[in-house]
């Protein structure tokens, strides 16, 4: 079934289209098939996206779905408040396979909600059963995800000298569940990463994610840790970067090692308000960017934060501009007349960017005629928009949660009218609290 868009604001976010004024959007089945002024109506279902701003879904390069059961949990925790209730022993270990169904179909359903299309869904997984109902979950909910299978918890695991690594489960993961490049789930790796594990293990990882030609995802180069380690670098020495090799955090890497990942491959994934809050670092934006890398964004964790990806640009962007604006102060330099880094650069790294960082650029992350039809609708006639001077200031410092009005993920419709459709939210909810009051309860025994 074909449907025509019309009279929509289309912020393509790929550089030879640009933005277009009063346009129309034709979608044939999942693919985009044109975008143009007055495109003919026959043989379309024709929406009126009359006071709509059109845009890419956006893509969220590093969240741990499954922690949508413990939202909120940790709006005080540091960093190391987190990993010590998460990992070792705790909330990440007492998952049944249930609870990872639920978990990540109701942090796919909150992330669709709020116009992400896309996820990097950056797993813990404990059994082949867990693996199994975190990806069912996904697939429920209709979002396009990069299902990024790990490693458990436990301090066997995350360690500096622990080889252990579950490859074989890997390869069968990937038989079952991704034998077609054809599909909305796609396979990753969230591997620990020479930080977390020995040096054996994560060139045993990376060396499996390349033979099966899929995104290896790490957290890397923040605290303490960052600067001494210089993981990057060795990852050169041993040919181990690529465009498949992606940097979760990465604030207090060196700038020689940026221009190394910009000359060999590689991409980073910040989260500025969980990186921000919890003291992983100042985020890598501006020290990215400065080096000659573009970066993705991510949300991270729904302990701490909410799953939009509106926010995530507010911090990323006003962090970089505060930084650069205050050393400019600082000598005694008043910034202007332009801020240096503008706000389309921050929608970049929410849509176009984090589609390179998933290697999914060929499908998603730009509105060009031939991709995937995962896009958002946002209402320009709400109250907080109205009137619309400028488009790309509108969904970058000024849109919200509430303003999305559609969401459609290949061609589909997931979201009309400010609501989500297809699930039946409220049993979702008893789910939910059923599965959390589970993990709550257990991790109360151990108190007791």
């Amino acid at each position: 079934m074909r449907k025509l868009f019309k009279n929509a604001t289309i912020l393509t976010l790929d550089k030879k289209l640009g933005s277009y004024e009063k346009s129309d959007l034709l979608v044939n089945g999942s693919k985009i098939e044109a975008i143009g002024h007055d495109l003919n109506t026959d043989n379309c279902e024709v929406i009126d996206a009359t006071n709509r701003i059109i845009m890419p879904g956006f893509v969220d390069s590093h969240r741990h779905t499954w922690e949508s059961l413990i939202r909120n949990i940790g709006t005080d925790w540091s960093l190391q408040t987190y990993l010590g209730e998460i990992y070792y022993g705790n909330y990440g270990s007492l998952r049944r396979p249930q609870d990872d169904y639920i978990g990540n179909l109701l942090g796919a359903l909150e992330a669709l909600d709020a116009g992400v299309t896309t996820l990097l869904d950056w797993s813990m997984i404990i059994s082949p059963d867990h693996t199994h109902e975190m990806i069912r979950g996904l697939e429920d909910a209709g979002i396009r995800a990069v299902f990024a299978h790990g490693c458990p918890g436990d301090a066997e695991y995350w360690n500096n000298n622990s080889t252990l690594d579950n490859a074989e489960d890997v390869r069968k993961a990937k038989v079952r569940y991704f034998s077609s490049e054809d599909q909305l789930l796609t396979m990753g790796l969230a591997i620990r990463g020479p930080e977390f594990s020995a040096w054996e293990t994560s060139v045993k990882e990376i060396e499996l994610a390349r033979e099966l030609n899929a995104v290896c995802s790490m957290h890397l180069g923040f605290g303490i840790w960052g600067h001494p380690s210089q993981s990057i670098t060795r990852l050169n020495e041993a040919n181990l970067l690529g465009r498949n090799v992606n940097f979760a955090h990465a604030n207090a890497v060196r700038p020689e090692e940026i221009k190394l990942l910009a000359e060999k491959g590689g991409s980073i994934s910040v989260t500025p308000e969980i990186e921000m809050m919890m003291g992983h670092g100042y985020p890598a934006t501006g020290l990215a960017r400065e080096n000659g890398l573009n970066v993705a964004l991510g949300v991270d964790v729904v302990t701490s934060t909410g799953g939009d990806m509106f926010t995530q640009m507010k911090f990323a962007l006003q962090a970089e501009r505060a930084r650069v604006n205050q050393q400019l102060l600082d000598g005694g330099v008043m910034p202007g007349p332009e801020l240096h880094i503008a706000a389309e650069s921050m929608l970049e790294a929410a849509t176009i960017e984090g589609a390179k960082a998933l290697m999914l650029e060929d499908k998603i992350g730009s509105l060009t005629p031939g991709k995937e039809a995962d896009f958002i609708m946002v209402r320009t006639d709400d109250i907080n928009l109205f009137p619309v001077n400028d488009p790309i200031g509108v969904v970058t410092q000024c849109a919200h949660t509430g303003n999305v009005d559609s969401v459609y993920v290949g061609g589909n419709a997931v979201k009309q009218n400010g609501k989500l459709l297809h699930h039946d939210l409220q049993q979702l909810r008893k789910l939910a609290e059923e599965s959390r009051n589970h993990l709550v309860k257990e991790k109360q025994k151990q108190f007791a």
